[in-house]
């Protein structure tokens, strides 16, 4: 019998643009080839040190009881596109006093299944193929991801640190505004991987220079809740003229480990909103439905829970950078916001891949290389420690013999 061989698939040029192949030069073939090769390496039982630990630091109580009430109800199972009105009347309410400006329900707020969902839905509302955007580096990975997805020219400005802090270089920013006709601002706050959190005179300014030039922005503020001390956080949506051109994308998965239940939170003009229910509307049609009313208890009800959450980060935190401080050939600048810190380990002369392979396979540990979050982050990785404080100990100190071996 003869044997027929079916031709291979068509594959879309959207999808090899997501595996980034720009970046070939520090992670070769693409990136997501090097992720693959990265998670090649770990052994059956590791510590994933690139999203916060659940188990220790599990979900408020509230949030199960909530879900469990709405799932009796199955009349609460479907919801309009942007969210069930009560939820978006209590969120709306709640993120109006979070964020310092008027947020009405029904023209302001739309639900998503999670973040992530919030930063695709309204960059594919917004963006065409061909427009020039304009992403810190290093920030979010999958940013840049979705920008070359929708076909979008990438335009990366570097943070520079000055005084032991990441800031956005402004004078960069508005070169790409006013000379080359970037039509969107997108950037994490705090940022996501360095846990910088801008100072307001730059948040002010960054808002000045889109408003001048007619700049959207993305504010990706998913962190906003986790920033220790009395360190001032502005929100760019506040900043006068702003906030018809601001979406900002808000969530509790990470500060309150709701990432399970996929829950996001978009902000913005009545336009944006329209935008977002229409790639919604093609996509995922609405948030989850029950676990929509566990938002009923975030962002201003769990004030006291936060307290002590955040309480327990900033340990485990002073717990990392004093394990951390006696390689001096590493250097890393904690920041004031997140639970992850970003090391600068280019003294090993390895490239980001041989080091996360190496962490992989002989300290079970496996880490967010830099390659991941800008073309400009190689030689960098990010940890997250938000963990159980004695296994994070006995994981540090593998991690280090590994990196001071790398060393030698």
């Amino acid at each position: 019998m003869d044997t027929y061989s079916a031709p291979p698939l068509k594959r879309s040029t959207r999808v090899e643009a997501l595996e980034l192949p720009e970046r070939s030069d520090i992670a070769p073939p693409s990136v997501r080839a090097a992720d693959l090769e990265i998670l090649a390496e770990v052994p059956k039982d590791f510590l994933d040190t690139t999203h916060f630990d659940t188990v220790h630091f599990p979900p408020p109580d509230w949030a199960l009881e909530r879900f469990a009430e709405a799932a009796k109800d199955g009349d609460l199972a479907y919801t309009g596109y942007s969210g069930h009105p009560g939820v978006l009347e209590t969120v709306a309410r709640n993120v109006s006093g979070f964020l310092g400006v008027p947020v009405e329900p029904k023209r302001n707020v739309a639900l998503t299944p999670g973040t992530q969902a919030a930063l695709f839905s309204v960059l594919a509302s917004r963006v065409d193929a061909g427009d020039r955007v304009v992403v810190m580096d290093p920030d979010y990975l999958f940013t840049a991801r979705i920008f070359r997805f929708l076909g979008a020219e990438v335009a990366y400005a570097p943070l520079i640190l000055r005084d032991g802090k990441y800031e956005p270089d402004l004078d960069l920013i508005e070169t790409e505004f006013r000379d080359r006709g970037a039509t969107q601002l997108v950037f994490s706050h705090p940022n996501n991987p360095t846990g910088a959190v801008y100072r307001p005179e730059i948040i002010r300014d960054m808002a000045r220079l889109a408003v001048r030039y007619g700049v959207g922005i993305v504010a990706d503020e998913l962190y906003s809740r986790l920033v220790y001390g009395d360190v001032p956080f502005a929100h760019i949506a506040a900043e006068e003229g702003a906030f018809d051109l601001t979406a900002t994308l808000l969530g509790p998965s990470k500060t309150e480990s709701l990432s399970g239940y996929r829950l996001g939170v978009v902000v913005g003009s009545e336009a944006t909103m329209k935008g977002v229910e229409n790639i919604l509307s093609v996509t995922s049609l609405r948030a989850p439905a029950y676990a929509q009313h566990v938002l009923a208890g975030w962002l201003g009800p769990d004030e006291a829970w936060l307290d002590g959450r955040i309480a327990d980060f900033a340990a485990l935190r002073r717990q990392t950078v004093d394990r951390l401080a006696g390689l001096d050939w590493m250097t890393f600048h904690p920041q004031d916001g997140t639970a992850y810190l970003w090391a600068d380990v280019r003294a090993l002369g390895r490239t980001d891949i041989e080091i996360g392979k190496a962490l992989a396979r002989d300290a079970g540990m496996l880490i967010s290389p830099g390659y991941q979050f800008g073309p400009g982050s190689s030689g960098h990785f990010r940890i997250c420690f938000a963990r159980e404080p004695k296994g994070w100990a006995t994981a540090m100190d593998r991690m280090v013999a590994v990196l001071e071996g790398l060393r030698r």
